[in-house]
């Protein structure tokens, strides 16, 4: 896909001017950007130089790498034509909050069940597909906000919602996270807090988006409790990918072996959830960590681990979507 049609699609989709896009770049960056100037880039007349590349990506709520890649591009304009919420879907969003809530709501038993099929579901189905059903339970859930348990339930829901979006490092998906981390907070679990900032972190440090947000969060889940558990593992491997970004490769590395370390102690036996982390899993989070340290041969043995045959789910993170973690 053209470059100028994606800046057009997402502009149409903020309901904006050609100009208002470029005053909200201008307020952003200081720069002097025009209608005009953006008329010639969706027409394809020029194309946005690095820097303009960057400045869009901010307003636009869009990854830098969908505005760079024309593979990406299709794929991000694909998942977000598939989640876009129309106002009929908007109005029985609304009806299934308020029926919840005269109907008294889903027993928390009944929620954590819906939690851990969520969890399976995610590594099958399309992000759009899993995006619609999580936005009612989201509805549905804070009509019952009313003890710890199901603040609990409601974080870890928040932060599955949040990984929907397309690259994981547009404004929403960090709004998403940190109000999932606000919410564990009401819930006094210690086990939910950790686990909520790890999983944020590792999705945000694996795809190399708002590391300074993927830092935070895993500082606090390191600070919160350091016995082993899968939200410490996650807050590690997305510090470390942050640190492998940064080119911090010490740094790095040596969170790679604390990684390890905790992952004999807190791994998940062989199973298909978003909840776990198996060691084909762990292999997804060290192949890519690995490339990135410049170990092209050690990411290649993790990568084939990852993706040994004889399971659906290994196969699902071995393509480009399969990649993410």
């Amino acid at each position: 896909m053209d470059i100028g049609e994606l800046i057009r699609e997402l502009r149409t989709a903020h309901g904006w001017s050609q100009a208002r896009l470029a005053d909200e770049v201008n307020r952003d960056h200081g720069t002097a950007l025009t209608r005009e100037y953006v008329a010639r880039w969706e027409r394809g007349k020029c194309a946005p130089r690095p820097f303009y590349l960057a400045a869009l990506s901010r307003v636009l709520d869009v990854p830098l790498s969908v505005l760079e890649d024309p593979m990406l591009r299709r794929e991000f304009l694909t998942d977000v034509a598939g989640t876009a919420i129309a106002p009929v879907v908007a109005s029985d969003l609304l009806a299934k909050g308020f029926a919840a809530r005269l109907a008294g709501g889903p027993s928390v038993e009944a929620w954590e069940a819906k939690l851990a099929a969520y969890g399976t579901d995610y590594m099958s189905m399309g992000a759009a597909d899993i995006q619609r059903r999580v936005a009612g339970e989201l509805v549905v859930v804070q009509q019952q906000l009313d003890q710890p348990r199901l603040w609990s339930v409601a974080s870890r829901l928040m932060t599955l919602y949040a990984k929907t979006f397309p690259g994981s490092d547009g404004a929403a998906a960090v709004r998403w996270y940190r109000m999932a981390a606000s919410a564990a907070d009401e819930s006094g679990d210690p086990a939910a807090r950790v686990w909520v900032r790890g999983r944020a972190a590792i999705a945000l440090g694996y795809e190399g988006a708002s590391l300074g947000v993927a830092d935070v969060l895993a500082d606090q889940a390191l600070a919160l409790d350091e016995r082993p558990s899968l939200g410490l593992l996650n807050a590690i491997y997305g510090k470390a990918h942050a640190a492998a970004l940064r080119g911090d490769h010490a740094t790095a590395r040596d969170l790679d072996e604390r990684g390890r370390r905790v992952f004999d102690a807190a791994g998940s036996h062989e199973q298909t959830s978003d909840y776990a982390v198996p060691w084909w899993r762990l292999n997804v989070f060290r192949s890519l960590l690995l490339a990135r340290l410049g170990d092209e041969k050690a990411a290649t043995e993790a990568s084939q681990r990852s993706c040994a045959p004889g399971s659906t789910s290994r196969s699902r993170w071995c393509g480009w979507r399969a990649t993410r973690p």
